[in-house]
């Protein structure tokens, strides 16, 4: 049985943006989520992308990625700005991290989605409408940055012997621990005298509420990540409202053999929205 002796431990928080003008609209029964409708924050939304900037802003990111499209840019944006330590970080924008596509039904009322869906003996979300993203090509996609993610923390880690004293600090392992749940085994992950190194990197992603559940899915099926335990199978496949937090912690084998080992820590955070009141 072989053992991970010495590991790359990476803090991966995953974000949803927040409520959009085509939220709004899609409320009034309308379909405009996806790629092809680019709609700016609501006024809600601005109000909930400086919650969750407040609720990280002792968190010092190492690397921030963001779906291109607006709403997720503007969500990045009024998170960085409440920050102690990442006010002027460059984020990397990335169009693998745009919601799911859904071709000729983006902007059309939800009861047409569903009656295409039925006319091709299907349900939704299984239903993929023409022009559309099939799950499996949603997967993929999600499955290609992570990859991409994975490489260049390693070749990063890998360049930098000494990234357990230099990057990121003890100050923002502690401060991890005190804002997410992360419970006795991931805790023991951040501290020296367990033998591991410190964290290599701790990254933001902010992305979609489909992008995010299919992402979610992969990490169950295929990385086989463990969960908190009383998280139910619904609770696990829903969307993710909006700025909900879902929190990782993987473990890269040095040398990048094998998939790494993930542990989830949370699903769905959204205390920070408790005083965010929506505008009427």
């Amino acid at each position: 049985m072989s053992e991970l002796l010495v590991c790359y431990p990476l803090f991966l928080l995953t974000l949803i943006h927040d409520e959009s003008e085509a939220a709004l609209m899609k409320q009034a029964g309308r379909v405009v989520g996806g790629q092809g409708i680019d709609e700016p924050l609501s006024e809600t939304g601005f109000k909930q992308a400086a919650a969750a900037g407040i609720f990280l802003k002792d968190v010092k990111f190492t690397h921030v990625f963001s779906s291109d499209l607006i709403r997720t840019k503007q969500t990045v944006h009024g998170i960085l700005e409440k920050s102690k330590f990442c006010k002027d970080m460059t984020v990397k924008y990335d169009s693998r991290l745009r919601e799911r596509k859904y071709g000729s039904a983006e902007g059309r009322p939800l009861s047409e989605l569903r009656a295409m869906a039925k006319a091709a003996g299907q349900e939704c979300p299984a239903f993929t409408p023409p022009g559309g993203e099939t799950l499996d090509q949603l997967k993929m996609r999600g499955k290609d940055f992570f990859e991409f993610l994975c490489q260049l923390i390693l070749k990063e880690a890998g360049q930098n012997e000494e990234f357990s004293q230099e990057a990121p600090s003890s100050s923002l392992e502690s401060s991890l621990a005190e804002i997410f749940p992360l419970g006795k085994n991931c805790a023991s992950t951040f501290h020296s005298d367990s033998g591991t190194p410190g964290l290599a990197a701790s990254v933001l992603v902010v992305s979609h509420g489909a992008y995010m559940r299919s992402l979610l899915d992969y990490f169950l099926t295929d990385l086989k990540c463990s969960f908190p335990a009383t998280l139910s199978r619904s609770e696990l496949t829903s969307v993710s409202p909006n700025t909900g937090m879902t929190v990782f912690i993987l473990n890269f084998e040095k040398g990048g053999k094998g998939k790494p080992t993930a542990q989830c820590v949370c699903v769905n955070l959204q205390g920070h929205l408790a005083g965010v009141s929506k505008t009427p």
